[in-house]
């Protein structure tokens, strides 16, 4: 677990299960936050920081309603929640799902949803990318946004979305142009991280495509498990431990769930 000041009135804090990420932005000793953590555990350390700075949270702003990012939820049961509408069909579509932290949203939107939180405007954009109610939080006085899931630090994770949609959710973060990008994992980045997840869905795309197109039956599935991350990475970017992983996950899509299929026969 750790936690690093992002300006005067923002912090980010990463937990230690799935290192899922949350952003609490402060209006004196009143708390904004964005997403909760993935466990109790860490929701309670980041409880326990923030009431060491006197700090308590008043609302609770979701990017995605799926369980790794809604643990700390239920530990701050005067705050008011805010979700996307789509929210209860992102919940039930998750592959592990944590019941015991579902709460229902006391505020649900559509479109966009502005937040004045002392000298922020917090602006709320619905998103859809990795799920249908993926929500884009844009804080320009922070000069920040945070992504959600729909990058995994300078990869995406393609999950049971339509891949097309998750970069057009990239694209439209990057025509905010913010300096710094918080993903939904791992934490805080430069804004070149949206142009490398763009970059390596390209690549996973492409490679994808031509193996399903080259190598029908048997074959298919061992030419897919021989995509290395450093094929479909941007220029200069190194691969983290998390983001290996999470494209190992991306191969087991593909090999598995017919993913970049029709890609391969429209093309």
């Amino acid at each position: 677990m750790h936690h690093q000041q992002l300006g005067e009135d923002a912090w980010l804090f990463v937990g230690d299960d799935f290192e899922s990420a949350a952003t609490a932005f402060f209006h004196g000793d009143e708390v904004f936050l964005v997403d909760a953590l993935a466990s109790v555990r860490d929701a309670a350390w980041m409880c326990d920081v923030l009431a060491g700075m006197g700090k308590r949270v008043r609302m609770v702003a979701t990017t995605h309603y799926m369980s790794d990012h809604l643990a700390g939820i239920g530990l701050f049961p005067e705050a008011t929640t805010i979700a996307h509408r789509h929210y209860r069909h992102t919940f039930l579509s998750q592959n592990v799902r944590e019941d015991s932290y579902y709460v229902e949203p006391d505020i649900t939107f559509d479109g966009q949803m502005r937040v004045r939180w002392g000298r922020h405007e917090i602006r709320l954009l619905h998103n859809p990318g990795k799920t249908m109610d993926h929500v884009s939080v844009d804080v320009p006085e922070a000069d920040l946004v945070c992504t959600g899931d729909n990058i995994v630090g300078n990869i995406v994770y393609l999950s049971k979305a339509n891949p097309r949609l998750i970069d057009e959710a990239i694209a439209r973060m990057q025509q905010l142009g913010r300096g710094r990008v918080i993903s939904a994992h791992m934490g805080v980045f430069p804004a070149s991280v949206l142009a490398n997840a763009r970059a390596y869905l390209a690549k996973l795309r492409d490679l994808a495509v031509e193996i399903r197109r080259s190598c029908p039956g048997t074959a298919f599935a061992a030419r897919v498990d021989g995509i290395r991350i450093e094929d479909c990475l941007a220029a200069g970017v190194v691969a983290t431990t998390f983001e290996r992983e999470w494209h190992q996950n991306n191969l087991d899509l593909i090999r598995d769930m017919a993913v970049f299929e029709l890609d391969a026969f429209v093309v």
